[in-house]
């Protein structure tokens, strides 16, 4: 990525293609919210919410139904979709998530070879062990708002950030 373009606002979104379509998943139920310990791929060892890649063909809905499923056991209800992120990183991976959250779920949690679940209580979420973006956009989640993020990260460091909560 050319340096001059560090900056989110120097990026034409709207012509921005991303390399990769994922999702999140945030379950949130009696003031706690469902995370998880990454253990493996993108955010390995950082806390994140169940999600990841689509698969050819299903929609993101599916895919964060199917990802919580497969990562921590459980089937999130009430799925709605709440926002979008835009990720750019510098090495020139760009990945668009549609942001889920589930006002409950059904079924064992249980831990996997790619996440540990935990549950948070919502006013005690560890942002300083998420992505950097995290602290930008989970608050407006929390707050049942809608929202769309732009993100230019370095590895996991974030440069640049724009946020628009819609009406």
């Amino acid at each position: 990525m050319n340096p001059e373009n560090l900056h989110v606002d120097a990026i034409e979104w709207s012509r921005w293609q991303p390399t990769e379509e994922a999702t999140l998943c945030f379950v949130i139920r009696e003031g706690q919210v469902l995370l998880i310990h990454k253990k493996r791929g993108l955010g390995a060892g950082k806390i994140n919410a169940p999600g990841g890649r689509l698969e050819d063909g299903e929609t993101a809905l599916a895919a964060a139904v199917r990802e919580t499923q497969e990562e921590v056991g459980v089937t999130p209800t009430g799925v709605l979709q709440v926002g979008e992120l835009h990720f750019q990183f510098l090495d020139g991976y760009k990945l668009h998530v549609a942001v889920f959250s589930a006002s409950g779920c059904y079924g064992k949690l249980v831990e996997t070879s790619e996440a540990k679940p935990i549950w948070v209580d919502v006013d005690k979420i560890p942002y300083q062990d998420m992505w950097q973006d995290d602290p930008h956009w989970l608050p407006l989640l929390l707050q049942r708002k809608q929202f769309r993020g732009y993100f230019v990260f370095d590895g996991d460091r974030l440069l640049s950030h724009r946020v628009v909560v819609s009406a």
